[in-house]
């Protein structure tokens, strides 16, 4: 039996669930919290989305489908990075899901991504995207 590795993180923001989500879609706000990567899409369900830059010297274009945006509640989205070595085939796919809740004047998200091969590979990704999240946090309570 195959156990699914779910990274998850979460933070408070004060800020509004508005303000939270205008720099979750923002190419601008994108790339000053998410290392420099330029996004592009029109996030409507079911259309593409790419994210391309340099990570570590190295050139990349990653790819995935918008699966949900609900503004102010749940954005969702695959991602497959070549980067990684795995073919390009639905099982090299995680699945990102990033919800909103109140909490008192601001902001919970909360984000998980599935398909972690390894503890490692979960370990790492929770350490990037609480890298993320603490990105998005800076920006909207300036």
């Amino acid at each position: 039996m195959t156990v699914d590795l779910i990274a998850r993180t979460s933070i408070e923001v004060d800020a509004t669930a508005e303000k939270v989500w205008e720099a979750l879609l923002d190419p601008e706000k994108i790339k000053r919290y998410m290392f420099g990567t330029t996004v592009e899409t029109t996030w409507q369900p079911g259309s593409p989305i790419t994210w391309s830059g340099v990570w570590e010297g190295k050139p990349y274009q990653d790819k995935g489908v918008i699966v949900r945006c609900e503004p102010e509640q749940v954005l969702e989205y695959t991602h497959y990075s070549p980067l990684t070595g795995k073919p390009d085939i639905p099982s090299s796919y995680h699945t990102v899901r990033i919800e909103f809740a109140h909490s008192g004047n601001g902001t919970r998200l909360t984000l998980t991504q599935n398909h972690n091969d390894t503890e490692e590979a979960r370990a790492h990704s929770e350490k990037n995207w609480k890298l993320m999240l603490a990105g998005i946090k800076q920006i909207v309570e300036r």
